[in-house]
């Protein structure tokens, strides 16, 4: 069986942030595409309707027949926000790594300000805690997820969020019901992907369907 990984960055990133990522699971024998989005221009649901697909096509025209997912921060939610809409029979393992999936209350506290409105764009402001807001109406998973998440902010982060972070998302919001598997490393948000205990954690769970205990 061929076996595929699409790379999913996060807000206001570029694919360059998951390269590091990409080259260790390139080294692993998979086949791996690191996809490139514009994240600050369009919603979430618009981002996951011209960014995925494509990555999907790539896949299939190279005989992939079992495509696992691996995504940083919100490129979780544009994921799921996919998921809801469309049918993917391929679909293997996904490991999301701080995803915002009950949102953050940092984009509760600045989404009022318009300069983080004008630089975040449109789906800056769908990230947030609420009930209406795009995270919680999404739903579970029903697909093999397993989450790795930070607990060491930024200095001046940690005051956003009534208990542990990563400075940018609650330890708990991250989880997602339905979820296989739940890891909380000492990283921050930022930089999550590129520390080599998360790489091997990422591995252990395309593989085996839980993290290494």
């Amino acid at each position: 069986m061929a076996e595929g990984i699409i790379l999913l960055h996060g807000l206001a990133r570029t694919r360059r942030s998951m390269r590091p990522l990409a080259v260790f699971l390139k080294q692993r024998g998979y086949l791996v595409l690191n996809v490139g989005y514009p994240s600050r221009r369009n919603p979430i649901e618009t981002l996951a309707r011209t960014a995925i697909p494509p990555a999907v096509g790539t896949m299939r025209s190279q005989g992939v027949n079992r495509i696992h997912f691996v995504t940083h921060s919100m490129g979780g939610i544009v994921l799921r926000a996919f998921l809801a809409q469309d049918a993917l029979p391929e679909l293997g393992r996904v490991v999301m790594l701080s995803p915002p999936n009950q949102g953050s209350e940092l984009a509760d506290c600045l989404c009022r300000f318009t300069w983080f409105r004008l630089f975040f764009g449109p789906a800056g402001c769908q990230l947030g805690t609420s009930a209406d807001d795009l995270p919680a109406r999404l739903g579970p998973a029903t697909f093999a997820l397993g989450v790795i998440t930070g607990n060491r902010p930024a200095m001046g982060l940690a005051g956003f969020f009534p208990g542990p972070s990563d400075g940018k998302v609650a330890v708990a919001r991250a989880g997602l019901p339905g979820m296989r598997d739940f890891l909380v490393l000492p990283y921050g948000h930022s930089l999550l992907m590129r520390h080599r205990q998360v790489q091997a954690q990422v591995l252990h769970f395309l593989e085996n369907g839980r993290f290494d205990r």
